[in-house]
């Protein structure tokens, strides 16, 4: 026997987006629409009377804002929450926030109500059915334990790629780490980036996000890390104590300069579902660095990045997991 539907409670302050978001979960026999919200106020008077299985959360919003709606739902009742985000610096970085304080995912709104709604609306599904029935308990216990960690961690001073000695630039002149991580994370690496303290290799990171994403996740990181953290751009020398976020939209690859490796951003197809990829990313790490690159996979659904590891191995080099316990997600990882 088929299991009921998961309803849905739609919160967003513009009418054509609440029946663009509903037209889309309708769509779908696993989602059913619960309710729609015009404002905060009004979600959390309905996510009580509704109980619904999943909220969408719009960020801006009279009355009460998509952060100050999440906090009080939130401290009501463990309901996995979808933020819907418009394509803005601003809402980017709210996003991240929100990300920090118990929404388990996001979605980038379409530009116009007409335009990519074929691609918006597999993104919305995609990540409904992911959240759906997730343990929102165990996630924000982890979460919350990485929040601690931070606390914890006193943060060391920064090491300015430019004035790095050259003697350890010469150390790691030939070791690269490649990170690849998708759902759930930002908590994660600010958890991991506040906690490493150098000497370290280069670091390149392909975290999937959207455009508009990435430059303001890359502050966020550099303003909690003792490394120096940007959003890669081609012709970005590798140094140490750098590390290097792939740019939403993007794909990422790095390339052997005069007596040096550097990054390039290239535009291209979507690959394992993604853009930017981190088979793309660690398929030209291995090929550069060999032995000297580990690769480590973090949390995220899906299976980008299991190319990518594998070249690394078959190239000698060494490859790491993020475990179970602490994934939001785990998929990638897997």
């Amino acid at each position: 026997m088929p299991s009921q539907p998961r309803r849905v409670l739609v919160v967003d302050d513009s009418v054509i987006l609440r029946e663009l978001l509903g037209d889309i979960i309708e769509s779908d026999p696993a989602f059913t629409v619960a309710g729609k919200a015009r404002d905060g106020r009004d979600a959390l008077k309905k996510v009580e009377q509704l109980q619904p299985d999943i909220v969408t959360l719009d960020i801006q919003m009279p009355n009460m804002d998509g952060l100050e709606t999440l906090d009080a739902i939130l401290s009501k009742t463990l309901v996995p929450v979808i933020m819907v985000s418009a394509m803005t610096t601003r809402d980017a970085d709210v996003t991240l926030r929100a990300l920090g304080r118990g929404a388990l995912d996001y979605v980038a709104k379409p530009t116009s109500p007409t335009a990519d709604r074929e691609e918006f609306g597999q993104r919305l599904l995609t990540k409904l059915k992911m959240v759906a029935g997730s343990d929102v308990r165990r996630i924000l216990r982890i979460r919350n334990a990485k929040k601690q960690r931070m606390q914890n961690t006193a943060r060391g001073s920064a090491v300015p790629a430019d004035s790095a000695s050259q003697a350890l630039v010469d150390r790691y002149a030939d070791c690269c780490v490649a990170i690849g991580i998708s759902t759930g994370g930002p908590p994660a690496l600010s958890s991991l980036f506040s906690a490493l303290t150098p000497p370290l290799p280069p670091i390149v990171v392909v975290q999937h996000m959207p455009a508009d994403f990435t430059g303001p996740f890359a502050k966020r990181l550099d303003s909690i890390s003792a490394l120096s953290v940007k959003e890669a751009a081609t012709g970005d020398r590798l140094l140490p104590n750098r590390a290097y976020i792939a740019p939403g939209g993007n794909h990422l690859v790095l390339r052997k300069g005069v007596g040096h490796v550097m990054t390039r951003v290239k535009r291209g197809e979507p690959v394992s579902g993604h853009k930017p990829s981190v088979d793309v990313m660690m398929k030209s790490a291995a090929e550069l660095f060999g032995a000297s690159c580990i690769g480590v996979i973090m949390t995220g659904m899906g299976h980008d990045g299991v190319d990518g590891c594998a070249a690394i191995r078959s190239a000698g080099g060494y490859v790491l997991g993020q475990n179970q316990e602490t994934s939001d997600v785990y998929g990638m990882n897997r």
